[in-house]
């Protein structure tokens, strides 16, 4: 159960934390400007109130999660480190002589508090009404963009993953203990995902009791990895491929196989909005949720920036009906047909009829498509002036029995973005999408969202959650000391 209330420390040892935690500590700042009462208002629900023994207060095993987002460790290191490090103590509402958690309760803490919670939208509503509190937010503008994060048990049998993570505990052992060469029991030959289970276990075992060097962190860290990982094979039915995550492309030529985080973020870097989904979902559907997720966080919305998968038929009508700016620019098929060839047609606007670089006249043309959607119209050539054409190599392919050229017809829609896109304005605004770009950064690089911690669409919406609860929290101090 947990307590109605928070009991006050009566350490007598508090007062160290004045000597040993400066004012401009990111953690002391953290607590200083956050109540982290909400959430414990928003899990009472999934605790018992009065029945059972204490359970750790739901505050600090939060706090657990909001320090692995900004340290990127391991649940065993970050326990490992919260034994000594007194900023960590202080953060987490502890005493310097009290005793820390058991690792294995924050994989409990995750699985059996925060199911169907809706992490991500508390966590960003909350940061947003501190910024809003705080006079922060004073633009009306946000910035959409989506992030790719590879999936933590990539595409490779669960063998192959097991593998290279124990491969990587014998290969720091080695480096720092010679003497452990052929130490190690013979590897499994079989693809059963059992043995090689029970080789990890011996590789763990034998490391911590022969080995002169468990306890050195190059070590350590790469031990305390594999033994999340066989937890999670055991525990998290032996994901493989994780069973959510899928393939996205980057470009036509780069793939990655995983989540992707659609985000929303202020004029002022603050993310006021967020989606996670799997790796194939195209960016340009979330557009609108982003839009209303940001509203519902009490942040007013007049102009949206965003890049040419935004600039769909459908989310120009929406912004239209909103009355939002749109700023992404037209795919160049829409503003120029399907020109976008090695051989350009010309348009005769007498014969309203395009014209081959030959110089031949299309015979006829013929509408397809619906109404409701972009149209296009195919213009036919004669097949018999193709198959003689000196300039027929790259235009006509030998054998075809047809010849024709396809324009996309504008809607009314896309023909007043078109002119739009080319005013001063779109151009000068334009030119902040850049911002949305420099946050996906420092939401991978720092804080190790390049790759899902967890496997499954559940553990990646935490990772989101809490990382970007840091990320803003980080950027309201910062704006808040530039305005001292």
């Amino acid at each position: 159960m947990i307590a109605k209330q928070e009991t006050l420390n009566l350490s007598p040892y508090m007062a160290l934390y004045d000597l040993l935690i400066p004012k401009d500590n990111m953690l002391r700042q953290i607590n200083e400007l956050v109540d982290f009462s909400f959430i414990l208002e928003e899990l009472q629900s999934k605790y018992c109130l009065d029945n059972g023994r204490n359970a750790i207060p739901p505050i600090r095993m939060f706090k657990y999660l909001l320090l692995k987002a900004i340290h990127d460790l391991s649940d065993a290191d970050l326990v490992e480190r919260s034994k000594y490090d007194m900023s960590f103590k202080y953060f987490l509402d502890m005493a310097p002589e009290d005793d820390v958690i058991d690792s294995s309760s924050l994989t409990k803490f995750r699985r059996l508090r925060l199911q169907d919670m809706n992490l991500l939208d508390v966590l960003i509503q909350k940061t947003v009404e501190i910024a809003l509190e705080k006079g922060l937010l004073l633009s009306k503008i946000i910035i959409v963009d989506a992030t790719h994060t590879k999936a933590r048990y990539n595409q490779k049998s669960p063998k192959e993953f097991l593998q290279e993570k124990s491969k990587n505990v014998r290969k720091a052992v080695y480096q720092l203990n010679k003497e452990m060469v052929g130490k190690f029991p013979t590897k499994p030959i079989s693809n059963e995902i059992t043995e090689e289970l029970d080789y990890c276990r011996q590789v763990v075992e034998i490391v911590e009791t022969q080995s002169k060097v468990a306890q050195i962190p190059a070590v350590k860290e790469k031990l305390n990895v594999l033994k999340e990982v066989m937890d999670d094979y055991e525990n998290q039915l032996s994901y493989s491929n994780d069973p959510d995550a899928r393939v996205g492309h980057k470009s036509a030529d780069s793939s990655f196989f995983g989540f992707k985080t659609h985000l929303a973020m202020s004029d002022e870097r603050i993310i006021t909005a967020a989606v996670v989904t799997t790796g194939e979902k195209s960016d340009g559907a979330y557009l609108q949720e982003l839009i209303e997720k940001t509203r519902a966080t009490g942040m007013l919305v007049d102009q949206v920036i965003g890049d040419t998968a935004y600039s769909g038929k459908e989310n120009l009508d929406y912004a239209k009906a909103e009355q939002l700016q749109l700023i992404s620019k037209l795919h160049p098929v829409i503003t120029n047909g399907s020109g976008q060839r090695k051989i350009e047609f010309d348009y005769n606007k007498d014969a309203q009829r395009f014209v081959c670089p030959a110089g031949h006249l299309a015979t006829h043309k013929r509408r397809t498509g619906k109404k409701s959607v972009n149209q296009s119209l195919t213009f036919h050539f004669d097949i018999e002036n193709c198959k003689v054409c000196p300039m027929r190599e790259g235009c006509y392919k030998e054998g075809a029995k047809s010849k024709t050229y396809n324009v996309t017809i504008q809607s009314t829609t896309h023909q007043t973005q078109a002119a739009f896109q080319e005013t001063a304005e779109f151009k000068e605004l334009a030119k902040n999408r850049y911002k949305i770009e420099a946050k996906n950064s420092e939401l991978k690089n720092p804080h190790g969202f390049k790759t899902a911690k967890s496997a499954g669409l559940f553990g990646m919406e935490i990772q989101g959650a809490t990382t970007i609860f840091v990320v803003n929290l980080k950027r309201i101090m910062k704006l808040l000391n530039a305005k001292e």
